[in-house]
């Protein structure tokens, strides 16, 4: 494949393409800028991809990758994600299949393809290239020496939990700003937000000593070219098995302000329901987040300060969605919205907090 050609994609999700699994893929059939031709998922082939997850309406899903390699498939893409990182069984087949017949994987898990010695036998055999979207760079610095340049303003989004949409609501405040005619960069820290944008580190996959330290370099690089940083979050501070990842994203980031992203049909951590482990309420984890973040802070500058919440309420119908973004509204006293059930009107209201927030005029008043 031309290093210079857009890719055109196809989506690997066998037995898993449904909202609980296919994280990965959602992000890619809502935000990719490439073409996404099919989804291999042999269980559900023969109907659209906005049947299972919502999005990627005309997308059709195929049974295998030689019927996405039919539609013009050039990149095989894992799209789903498990506990552990590892491929499932049932994907080794179909990725040995696009490997041999030369089409390039692109993996988000941590289990590298070419550790498996059946696909990489494949990948020789097909002359098949492997882009591993988690391996991080050999040469990261210890983080908290840098700062971004002067003026950029740079906003993190943080979770109440793990998996409740922080890398959308990232994704969708840089189209709002876009909208405002400002200048803003999205910062990729995870797989599907650098299958999206084409560039990032993968900062769960990075030794824990040099996970600021990857956050720090992002941050100082997009600010070059950027008034508004915008770096996707990951985990959350009050999860026990992902907090450390989240500490460091926060400290290497070193945000100004944060915006808050909740989902509001759960209500225990993911990963403990069978510990029954709730939920902090929005206001201790605004709490929690700004005295972490003052940490990084020195003295005499202003404290970084959530300043909107981001609410995921598809899990909700219409009129107990609304209830649920009024509640955390009044809760927090912020200004709250779901950028994706409101589309375009509710990720400017949550734009507009962050100028105002900022003291920027201009993104303020649109």
């Amino acid at each position: 494949m031309s290093e210079t050609k857009p890719p055109t994609v196809a989506i690997l999700a066998e037995g898993q393409f449904a909202r609980a699994t296919a994280k990965t893929a959602i992000g890619v059939l809502r935000y990719a800028p490439y073409r996404v031709v099919a989804v291999i998922d042999s269980t559900r082939a023969g109907t659209d991809a906005s049947e299972h997850v919502g999005v990627g309406t005309g997308v059709p899903v195929v049974r295998t990758v030689d019927d996405a390699i039919a539609r013009g498939a050039d990149v095989v893409l894992i799209g789903t994600a498990a506990a552990g990182g590892r491929i499932p069984d049932a994907y080794r087949p179909q990725l040995a299949r696009a490997l041999e017949r030369g089409v390039t994987v692109w993996n988000g898990l941590h289990e590298r393809v070419l550790s498996d010695a059946k696909l990489a036998a494949a990948a020789r055999r097909g002359n098949a290239a492997v882009r591993e979207l988690r391996e991080p760079p050999a040469d990261l610095p210890i983080g908290g020496h840098r700062r971004p340049r002067d003026g950029a303003h740079v906003v993190l989004t943080v979770g109440t939990d793990a998996a409740v949409g922080k890398m959308t609501v990232a994704l969708e405040l840089v189209r709002a700003l876009e909208r405002a005619g400002e200048r803003a960069a999205f910062v990729a820290t995870g797989q599907t937000g650098i299958a999206i944008a084409g560039k990032g580190i993968a900062v769960d996959a990075v030794v824990a000593d040099f996970i600021a330290g990857a956050a720090e370099r992002m941050v100082c690089e997009a600010a070059e070219d950027a008034d508004w940083v915008i770096v996707e979050g990951q985990g959350s501070l009050t999860h026990p098995g992902f907090s450390g990842v989240t500490l460091g994203l926060l400290h290497g980031s070193g945000p100004e302000l944060m915006v808050l992203c909740h989902d509001a049909a759960r209500p225990v951590m993911k990963g403990y329901e069978m510990e029954r482990l709730p939920l902090r309420s929005l206001s201790d984890c605004i709490r929690i987040y700004e005295d972490a973040a003052s940490w990084r802070r020195e003295p005499g500058h202003a404290r970084a300060r959530v300043v909107a919440v981001a609410l995921n309420t598809a899990g909700l119908t219409g009129d107990v969605a609304r209830a649920a973004i009024a509640e955390a509204g009044s809760e927090t006293t912020l200004p709250t919205a779901d950028p994706v059930r409101d589309g375009a009107a509710g990720a400017d209201l949550l734009a507009r907090a962050l100028g105002t927030a900022a003291g920027d005029p201009r993104s303020a008043a649109r």
